[in-house]
């Protein structure tokens, strides 16, 4: 300022922006909208594998950018000792909290809740306190319904369907969803690109499809990016008649019916989806302005398949997810592969989210 005046605060917002555009570079421009919200927002996030070496990693980023207030579950003393041994800036009672899996008090008391919750499903009083003092995702979960954390993320270590489990029983729907769904982005050289449904859904149904496709628009938005729908397939507009061809087709007119407004458009094959010359040559004056943003796929092996090997030879590692689409509340589970980077855009992206579910 010409006046010499705030000249130090202004040094000092400097160096914590390029700091934050730093580390969104390395995470790729996608998700610069998000982090810079996570900021303002700072949201509870508790992380079911608290003593996780690349949690902690993790947790450090966020708490020196401000993304989020962690909860670690875990064992106190170990998750001391590993951030010691790691040489990490983090301190118990400032940085974070801990939910102790050694306090029983607090453990009956979530296990009483997940027995009324769930007794008339085959759980027992005395099966409840067992699994409450195994499972640190379901410890989880009951803290995101007591209200004791805004979000949850978990998966870096077991099966995505054994976490899945828990969420689906103690989190659930958001009202007037049927279906659960995860999203994967990827960040390649000339564009970004969401794909669903990665994890979950083995041959989602038309009606399936279209919901899956409306909540991931919704969640596509959040980075700042216009959802362009391509629902793809074998098949390339009626092109083929075959079950996942005809589905895809039905996906279609329902989206339309329920979002006349949303770009999609189908059934295409990827690279008319990606490139936008192909799909005018294949279909001229389709719905889509540009390129496809969000990939809706025929079903769970197509998409996995489509975002691993998508990430291997062209997303240079550059991902975010899986995202969790559908739960009441903001959870998500990741993979035994995440990486440091995932698990602290993860954490961004779940406290922004819970910010906006107040």
């Amino acid at each position: 300022m010409k006046s010499g005046i705030a000249t130090r605060p202004l040094e000092d917002l400097k160096a914590y922006r390029d700091r934050l555009q730093g580390f969104v570079y390395r995470s790729g421009t996608i998700m610069q909208p998000v982090f810079a919200a996570a900021a303002k927002a700072r949201k509870r996030v508790a992380y079911a594998e608290g003593e996780d070496e690349r949690v902690l990693r993790a947790v450090q980023v966020a708490v020196e950018e401000g993304l989020a207030e962690p909860l670690l579950i875990g064992r106190p003393e170990v998750i001391r000792s590993k951030i010691g041994e790691l040489g990490l800036r983090l301190i118990d009672g400032r940085d974070y909290q801990v939910v102790s899996v050694d306090d029983e008090a607090h453990l009956i008391e979530l296990a009483e809740d997940y027995y009324q919750l769930r007794r008339r499903q085959g759980v027992a009083r005395n099966t409840a306190l067992a699994e409450m003092r195994r499972n640190n995702t379901l410890i989880g979960a009951m803290l995101l319904r007591h209200h004791e954390t805004d979000g949850l993320l978990c998966g870096t270590c077991g099966s995505y369907g054994t976490h899945l489990k828990h969420v689906a029983d103690i989190v659930g729907r958001k009202p007037g969803i049927n279906t659960l769904a995860a999203m994967n982005v990827v960040m390649l050289p000339s564009q970004t690109v969401f794909i669903t449904d990665t994890y979950i859904n083995e041959n989602p149904t038309a009606e399936q499809i279209a919901e899956i496709a409306l909540l991931a628009a919704d969640e596509v938005r959040r980075f700042g990016v216009t959802p362009r729908v391509a629902l793809l397939s074998h098949s390339s507009f009626g092109s083929a008649q075959t079950a996942s061809a005809v589905k895809m087709r039905q996906a279609l007119e329902l989206i339309q019916h329920q979002a006349p407004e949303l770009e999609a458009e189908g059934e295409m094959h990827g690279d008319a989806a990606l490139n936008k010359g192909i799909l005018d040559r294949v279909f001229p004056g389709s719905r889509l302005a540009e390129a496809a943003s969000l990939l809706v796929m025929p079903n769970l092996d197509a998409a996995n398949i489509t975002f691993n090997v998508l990430k291997a030879v062209a997303g240079q590692g550059i991902t975010v997810g899986p995202i969790l689409l559908g739960a009441r509340r903001p959870v998500h589970i990741l993979t035994p592969t995440s990486t440091v980077r995932r698990i602290t855009n993860m954490t961004a992206l779940t406290s922004v989210e819970a910010s906006m579910a107040e």
